[in-house]
C-alpha cells in the first residue's frame, strides 16, 4: 500500500481522553483468586493450574448443532476422533450432513479450530485470554465429545487453557519427560501415561497446562470444551518461512556462476573447486538486514491462516459508509491479524509502511490493541490523509467494518 506523495495534515485534537486497553484482569480475567501477574509469575509455561468456576456465567459460543454446521465449512478445519470397537480413526473435515455421529452414540470426539473466526460469541471468549499478547494468542478450538469420547492421553507442545462450556469432563495429566509415542494410530498418543492428578470438570471450571504436560480428557456425557491455544513457532518453521521469502525478495544484481577459461578435466563426476568454492561463499556472506529481520517478523505473526478468507464488500467504500463510520466508529473484522512494533504495524501479512506522525501512530495502536475506534477516533482517523488511505483500503479488503458490532 502506497502512501500519497504529498505531507500528511496534522491530526485535530482529541476532544476528550485516549481510551486505554485495560487488562482483562480489571473486568475478570479467568484466575480464580490469582491476580493476571500471579499467574504469569507462579503459573505460566511452569506448572498447570486448575480453577473452579473460572467462568461461572459461563454461555457456550454455540450449541451442537451450530459447531457440527461449522465442520461442514469448506474454510473451516474439522477433525472427528473415534474409538468404537477399541479402534482409533481420524477423518477430517468438512463433513456432510449425517458425516458426524450422534451424541447417543459413544466414543467420538469433533475438533472444530478457529471458531473465534466465525462467531463473535468465541472472539469474546478467546479475548478473555488478551493479558497474553496477541503475537501469541492463537485460537479458540472447540471439542464435541459424546459420552467417553476422547483423543487419548497426549502432549501438546503449546500452552493451553481448558475451558468446560457445558456437560462434564474428566482431565488426567502427567508431568513432562515421555513422549514416547504409540505405533501404528493415526493419533499421537502416547504409549505410557502415568497420571499424577485426576480433575473432573464442570461448566465453567478451567484447566491451564504448560507445554509437555500429557494430558488425557474424557467425556462424562456428552459435553462440549473449549481449547484456548497459544503460537509458538519452532526454530525449524521461522526459519523456513525466513528463507523462502528472503530468497523471493532478492534485488538487483544477481551474479551467476561462471567459468572461462576452464581447463579439460580428467575425472568428470568430481565438483570442481571453483564452484564448490563460489556457492560456498554466496551461502557463508549473505546476511539478512536488521530492517529486513523485522519486516518478515511482523509480516509472519500476522499471516492468517490458511483457511481464513475475506469477503470484501460489494461496493467501494461510500460516502455513506464514511458517515457511519465517523457516526459509531470501526472496528476490525475479527479474522484480521493487527500487530506493532515501534513506528511500524503489520496487518494480515502485509507490512504498514512507516507511520511517522505520532498522533496518527498513537490512533492505529488503539485500533490494533482495542480492536476498534469510536466515532471521535475514526473521524480523527479519517482527516489524516494516510490514515484515510490505510482505513479505506481495509475496508474495501474486508478486514474492518463500519459501526460496533464484528462482521
Amino acid at each position: 500500500m502506497n502512501q500519497p506523495s504529498s505531507p500528511a495534515a496534522p491530526l485535530p485534537a482529541a476532544r476528550r481522553g485516549k481510551r486505554v486497553f485495560r487488562s482483562p484482569h480489571a473486568d475478570g480475567a479467568p484466575l480464580g483468586g490469582l491476580s493476571v501477574d500471579e499467574f504469569l509469575r507462579d503459573h505460566w509455561q511452569r506448572k498447570p493450574l486448575l480453577v473452579r468456576a473460572a467462568l461461572p456465567d459461563l454461555q457456550p459460543p454455540c450449541d451442537a448443532a451450530a459447531l457440527i454446521a461449522l465442520a461442514g465449512q469448506d474454510d473451516v478445519q474439522s477433525r472427528l476422533v473415534t474409538a468404537f470397537r477399541g479402534r482409533w480413526q481420524l477423518d477430517h473435515g468438512p463433513f456432510e450432513a449425517g458425516g458426524v455421529p450422534p451424541l447417543s452414540r459413544r466414543r467420538w470426539t469433533l475438533l472444530v479450530q478457529g471458531v473465534n473466526l466465525h462467531l463473535d460469541a468465541a472472539e469474546a471468549l478467546l479475548s478473555r485470554f488478551r493479558f497474553i499478547p496477541d503475537a501469541r494468542l492463537d485460537d479458540l478450538m472447540i471439542s464435541l465429545a459424546s459420552d467417553q469420547g476422547g483423543v487419548g492421553p497426549h502432549v501438546d507442545s503449546y500452552d493451553v487453557f481448558l475451558v468446560q462450556l457445558w456437560g462434564r469432563r474428566r482431565w488426567r495429566i502427567a508431568p513432562p519427560g515421555n513422549d514416547q509415542l504409540r505405533t501404528g494410530l493415526p493419533l499421537k498418543i502416547l504409549a505410557r501415561f502415568n497420571p499424577t492428578d485426576d480433575w473432573v470438570l464442570e461448566p465453567g471450571d478451567m484447566l491451564y497446562l504448560p507445554p509437555g504436560w500429557a494430558h488425557d480428557g474424557t467425556a462424562l456425557g456428552p459435553c462440549m470444551t473449549g481449547s484456548i491455544g497459544f503460537r509458538a513457532p519452532s526454530r525449524h518453521e521461522f526459519l523456513r518461512e525466513f528463507l523462502t521469502d528472503a530468497a523471493e525478495s532478492i534485488q538487483g544484481r544477481d551474479p551467476r556462476f561462471a567459468d572461462p577459461g576452464r581447463a579439460r578435466v580428467r575425472h568428470p563426476a568430481a565438483i570442481p573447486e571453483d564452484l564448490h568454492d563460489t556457492l560456498n561463499d554466496w551461502a557463508q556472506s549473505w546476511r539478512p538486514s536488521r530492517a529486513a529481520v523485522d519486516d518478515f517478523i511482523g509480516r509472519f505473526l500476522t499471516e492468517p491462516p490458511a483457511t481464513v478468507f475475506f469477503d470484501p464488500p460489494s461496493a467501494a467504500v461510500s460516502k455513506r459508509f464514511l458517515a457511519r463510520v465517523r457516526r459509531d466508529g470501526l472496528r476490525l473484522d475479527r479474522r484480521t491479524r493487527l500487530l506493532y512494533r515501534r513506528a511500524r504495524l503489520f496487518i494480515n501479512g502485509e507490512a504498514v509502511p512507516p507511520i511517522r506522525d505520532r498522533a496518527a501512530l498513537a490512533l492505529l495502536r488503539t485500533l490494533a490493541d482495542l480492536r476498534s475506534l469510536d466515532g471521535n477516533e475514526a473521524t480523527r482517523a479519517l482527516a489524516h490523509p494516510v490514515l484515510a488511505q490505510h482505513l479505506t483500503e481495509w475496508a474495501d479488503a474486508g478486514w474492518l467494518h463500519a459501526g460496533g458490532v464484528s462482521q
